[in-house]
């Protein structure tokens, strides 16, 4: 038995953020009834990464909605959205994800919903909330990335603006999004009473950078400084980063400036030696490491620098970290079963209940 067995969640929502809620709701065993547009579907179902379709559905779609089933139906019909009704009265969750004053046209929105069923966990996500000069605004990834600051936080120095090169916004969202509704769930459980439970990819986003927007708030209102070169966290010390070896690269993580030269063997200007000056110099002390990781291979300098304790790590590419024995024992990826009987590889949940990962082999539906 899975933890959401027994648990209808109708999903109305599209493209990333709250179908990743429902992906994950489903994973852990709840019944998730899409609602889409007739012929149409699901705007995601069109969306394609690198150009990639099976059948006449994007790659993308059945990464996000496998494990689910769906139910055509037009809102502006009222047999249709009558029909939906019905099916809301028998709901734990509803999720959507349209612009604010949508539902409101529609007939769904929450107090109208909660009038239908009281139990009803209502979940709405929205780019920006649902007021505000951006409440209309698409909320889209890249430009909530752009608007919010996270994009000054990648890449080097000399670079323009450079957004993460993912949907970040549009996955954290989903996190929040679930977290939230099964939040409500099990206070239903305490009270019997269903809730609404709101998030957007903004405040999503802001969330993501606690910790940076947190220094913003308390370091005079400095900007975030990229290092020069082989830039990985705009905000922390050398040695922090990725260099160039030999034949590849090699990432360095958090530790002392002092200790990292001693095992690497060359000499830390005195200039260096105070930790205090590791962000303060950190380009200088960066391109100093560079010329030193550039005389070796990855390899050597791992065997080097693991054993004494040295934070660090190769940087794979996919083909090699999939391959890699550390991926494989995790057990992470599988093969669902589309209703053609064509089979997609693709990842798996990665919660673990009693020591096991909920498995579902069952595709994404037409």
């Amino acid at each position: 038995m899975k933890p959401l067995d027994g648990i209808l969640v109708v999903e109305f929502s599209q493209f990333l953020a709250g179908p990743s809620a429902g992906l994950r709701l489903a994973d852990l065993g709840a019944r998730v009834i899409k609602v889409e547009r007739p012929f149409v579907g699901d705007g995601c179902r069109q969306i394609a990464i690198k150009n990639l379709h099976i059948g006449s559905d994007s790659l993308v779609f059945h990464t996000v909605n496998r494990n689910k089933e769906s139910y055509a139906a037009n809102l502006k019909d009222a047999g249709d959205l009558e029909r939906v009704k019905k099916l809301l009265a028998k709901a734990d969750i509803m999720t959507h994800n349209f612009r604010p004053g949508i539902m409101e046209k529609i007939g769904l929105d929450f107090e109208s919903v909660k009038i239908l069923n009281p139990r009803i966990i209502y979940g709405q996500l929205t780019g920006y909330g649902m007021e505000g000069p951006w409440a209309r605004k698409p909320g889209q990834d890249l430009l909530i990335q752009s608007l919010s600051g996270l994009s000054f936080l990648t890449g080097n120095a000399g670079d323009g603006p450079t957004p993460m090169g993912l949907a970040v916004s549009d996955m954290l969202t989903g996190v929040h999004f679930t977290q939230g509704l099964l939040a409500a769930l099990v206070r239903r459980g305490k009270t019997g009473a269903g809730g609404l439970v709101e998030v957007s990819l903004m405040e999503s986003t802001l969330d993501f950078q606690f910790e940076v927007i947190t220094t913003h708030f308390n370091d005079g209102g400095m900007l975030p400084k990229r290092a020069e070169r082989g830039g990985a966290h705009a905000y922390l010390s050398a040695p922090y980063g990725v260099y160039a070896t030999q034949d590849g690269f090699i990432a360095i993580a958090m530790g002392s400036m002092v200790d990292l030269a001693r095992v690497m063997d060359f000499t830390l200007p005195s200039a260096f030696e105070a930790p205090e000056s590791w962000f303060e110099y950190r380009d200088a002390i960066m391109q100093l490491l560079q010329e030193e990781f550039s005389k070796q291979t990855t390899g050597y300098w791992l065997d080097l620098l693991q054993p004494a304790n040295v934070w660090c790590s190769e940087v794979n590419t996919y083909a090699d970290f999939l391959e890699h024995e550390g991926y494989k024992v995790l057990g992470m990826d599988t093969n669902v079963e589309l209703s053609d009987g064509q089979m997609v590889r693709t990842t798996m949940c990665p919660i673990k209940i009693d020591g096991k990962r909920p498995v579902s082999i069952k595709g994404a539906p037409v």
